[in-house]
């Protein structure tokens, strides 16, 4: 009895093509699964320049079929598993051989390794996706693990081996209760119940306590998050009923932004106000009988990291404390803003520079088609050609202009634009930080001088104080 499956291999994140085939057949040869390799064979190939074969097959293809690889599958696995106790290992890479020849029709190379590291004999069959003539490549084709299965199936029973018998529908195990799915506005949303839970003074308090758990805040006109594994940033608006951006204001601070009141002048914005002097001076008078409880409230000690920071930056007004901290996440979007700006002006110029270069490719072909009347035999034959001409002449037209930039100068503003987007890219990291470590501690300064405080709290503290 064997199990079969077909997996389709890609280039390795981080590698080239050689690492990435030379890595996957590699750990398939491996001495220590393998009986010290004496459990491998090949065809169309030897063991030991297997992948180098492979790649080579590429390049011979291109070189014969004048076509581009397209996509990034470089070969094809098969894992063929057997009941343990059934099969030698012998046996079993004998078997995997056969398989193997009657899957590809002997048209690819491929390498037959039999691990014996489980309790289930197994073989790994690497196979090229490049055919041995260099002239075809191997298509998955529809239901191809099907065919596999019983490929696999028909060896099996031939050398008196069990297989594997489909169960009718009756006697499957059927699934009574499905887990709970949670999406990323699911995990957005429990991460805001942990922080309401912490009595965030205001909005501004909350989303930074976010960017303590991890997340990426996106301020502007509707404000955003990111998390971990997600590619876009989520609007609290699409987070539902109780987690839009107007509902945690209201629960937070009781009223809107638009509607509150506005207050004198409060001394933490006076010119004689020091943050070094003064900030100490509030945490000494918070040392007494309920100290302890004073410290919990205010964390001293992020207090503490920020007084060190203003030592570090040389910041010594609140003034300047808003100022940096405005100026940092303007400086941080601004350089967002030419980073995306700069990818989008390259895909641009790549796209113009293909269709460009396809539009004087297929001009005589074009020209031929429209003085045969527009042929649909014509058209048949010269398919691909026709298609891309127009497809250029449509982006012409698109465009919007009369003369067309040269091949020459399109690669003039491609490197400069390159050069930007690299330049910007620099800095962005270190305005990323720099921007939250000013955040970060403005909150923290805030909370201790008690800006985030509404009036109506300040009067309930007033009224307590005075019994």
């Amino acid at each position: 009895m064997a199990a079969t499956r077909l997996i389709p291999m890609h280039v390795g994140k981080g590698r080239s093509l050689e690492k990435s085939l030379k890595a996957k057949i590699e750990y398939a040869m491996n001495p220590d699964k393998t009986h010290g390799g004496t459990l491998v064979s090949s065809y169309g190939c030897q063991r030991e320049t297997a992948s180098e074969e492979f790649v080579f097959a590429k390049s011979r293809y291109e070189q014969k079929t004048g076509k581009e690889i397209d996509g990034d599958i470089i070969a094809y696995q098969i894992r063929q598993s057997f009941k343990p106790g059934e099969i030698t290992p012998e046996d079993a890479n004998r078997i995997g051989y056969e398989t193997a020849m009657r899957f590809t029709h002997g048209n690819h190379a491929f390498i037959v390794a039999t691990h014996t590291d489980r309790a289930h004999i197994h073989n790994h069959i690497v196979f090229n996706s490049t055919s041995i003539n260099c002239k075809r490549k191997f298509k998955n084709f529809y239901m191809s693990a099907f065919v596999l299965q019983k490929i696999s199936d028909l060896l099996c029973l031939e050398n008196g081996l069990s297989v594997i018998r489909p169960r009718p529908y009756s006697e499957r195990e059927k699934r009574t209760t499905y887990p709970k799915y949670n999406g990323f506005r699911d995990e957005i949303r429990e991460a805001i119940g942990i922080v309401l839970g912490k009595r965030p003074e205001d909005f501004n308090a909350l989303l930074l306590e976010l960017q303590r758990q991890g997340y990426e805040v996106k301020r502007g006109k509707h404000v955003a998050v990111r998390g971990k594994g997600q590619k876009r940033f989520i609007r609290f608006r699409s987070l539902g009923d109780g987690f839009t951006e107007a509902d945690l204001r209201s629960k937070l601070e009781g009223v809107s932004h638009e509607t509150a009141e506005k207050h004198k002048q409060p001394s933490y914005m006076d010119r004689d106000f020091d943050l070094l002097i003064n900030l100490q001076d509030v945490i000494a008078k918070g040392k007494g009988p309920g100290y302890e409880l004073w410290a919990k409230k205010y964390n001293v000690k992020n207090v503490m990291k920020a007084i060190l920071f203003f030592q570090e930056q040389g910041l010594r007004s609140y003034a300047e404390l808003s100022e940096r901290a405005e100026g940092s996440a303007k400086r941080f979007n601004e350089l967002d803003k030419t980073i995306k700006a700069s990818e989008k002006r390259l895909d641009e110029i790549s796209k113009l520079r293909n269709h460009i270069i396809n539009y004087y490719k297929t001009r005589d072909i074009y020209t031929e088609y429209r003085k045969s009347g527009y042929s649909k035999k014509f058209f048949a034959e010269h398919k691909d050609d026709i298609l891309k001409h127009k497809a250029a002449k449509d982006a012409f037209d698109n465009l919007g202009t009369k003369k067309l930039p040269t091949i020459k100068e399109l690669d003039a503003e491609f490197q400069e634009v390159l050069a930007k987007k690299r330049s910007a890219y620099s800095e962005y990291r270190d305005a990323k930080d720099n921007m939250t470590k000013y955040q970060i501690a403005k909150y923290d300064i805030d909370r201790i001088l008690g800006i985030t405080e509404s009036p109506e709290q300040n009067k309930s503290k007033q009224q307590e104080s005075s019994r």
